[in-house]
């Protein structure tokens, strides 16, 4: 029998834009022989099933079902497709919890720590893995951009604490006047700011997952962003001002550090589903730094996991449909086998 899969998109921020091209990718892969596929966009207006014929139903948030004419819908998993907040930061993932609806991302808690910059270096660095030095910033208790010159090595980079997708990010090299426009740019965006020094080295990002209790790593990406970029930010990432590599060209003992380290990321951090780590990796110190976890990556046919599932081999059918058959409710039971 077919499972109600609700795949969950849109969003409140201004990565709505990125949810719902991941979401095409994805409703295009999910299995029509498995799956009957309901995609729910949730926006600031409310949460909207799309019918064929133009109409638009509205989720019922009291069980999470849907009405369709006189059939009630009601759904075996979600898979999450949304970035930024409510579907990235846990505030979706307490919500299924409470109905105790599986979902295919990690859980609460490790949402809300990974999204929150600060919080998740900082669990990083008690653990052991490499992160930058940094400095939180929060909104009208700020003094002067003075205060970080004289407490961190520039070049920094200044970004929201609290998002994705680099909206909001700069790099400084070392300048009062321009510390503090990337300092006001970043506080556009979030209520909290996380300035921290550039590690230099290269940068590798890797998806990883979880299927039958064994930790997956997915072929490495090595990212580069173009001569004229100062970095990866928002326009190299989705307009085509970067390279990337997969998978990437690098020394296997190189590769085994960063593998090893991208498993322990995703065990001291309780991930669950696919997630995406993002390295920075030192050569004079032959050690990888941990930028950030991802734990809803991009999924648009041009977005980094779905090249690197098709660089191991596999179909992204093939793919979801592991993510939809691990994903698992609060009591950690997973859904009947499909």
């Amino acid at each position: 029998m077919k499972k109600n899969i609700a795949l969950v998109t849109g969003g409140f921020s201004g990565e709505a834009v990125i949810s719902y091209k991941s979401a095409v990718t994805i409703d295009n892969n999910l299995d029509r022989n498995l799956f009957n596929v309901y995609k729910i966009d949730i926006n600031p207006q409310g949460w909207f099933y799309e019918l064929a014929d133009g109409r638009k139903a509205e989720i019922d948030k009291n069980d999470f079902s849907l009405q369709l004419d006189d059939k009630k819908i009601n759904f075996d998993a979600v898979f999450i497709g949304m970035h930024g907040t409510p579907g990235e930061d846990g505030k979706l993932q307490g919500y299924f919890d409470t109905l105790k609806l599986p979902y295919t991302s990690c859980d609460a808690a490790t949402s809300a720590i990974t999204f929150n910059k600060r919080y998740a270096v900082a669990v990083a660095g008690i653990a052991g893995i490499g992160v930058a030095k940094s400095v939180i910033l929060i909104r009208n208790s700020f003094g002067s951009p003075d205060e970080i010159i004289n407490t961190l090595k520039f070049p920094v980079f200044v970004k929201p604490n609290n998002g994705g997708s680099s909206i909001g990010m700069s790099k400084v090299d070392k300048s009062s006047d321009e510390l503090g426009l990337a300092i006001e740019k970043a506080f556009k965006e979030d209520d909290q700011v996380l300035v921290e020094e550039m590690i230099k080295g290269r940068e590798f990002t890797v998806g990883v997952f979880k299927t039958k209790e064994n930790i997956i790593v997915l072929p490495l990406t090595e990212v580069k962003a173009d001569a004229d970029m100062a970095f990866f930010d928002f326009e190299a990432k989705y307009q085509g001002k970067s390279s990337e590599t997969t998978p990437a060209i690098v020394d296997e003992v190189i590769a085994d550090k960063i593998r090893e380290t991208a498993k322990k990321v995703y065990t001291v951090f309780n991930c669950k589903g696919v997630v995406r780590i993002d390295f920075i990796y030192n050569e004079e110190e032959g050690r990888p730094y941990m930028l950030e976890v991802n734990t809803i990556p991009g999924q648009s046919e041009a977005s980094i996991v779905p090249q690197q599932v098709k660089a191991m081999g596999w179909s992204l059918k093939e793919f979801y449909t592991k993510l939809v058959q691990e994903c698992s409710s609060t009591d950690n039971k997973q859904i009947d086998k499909l």
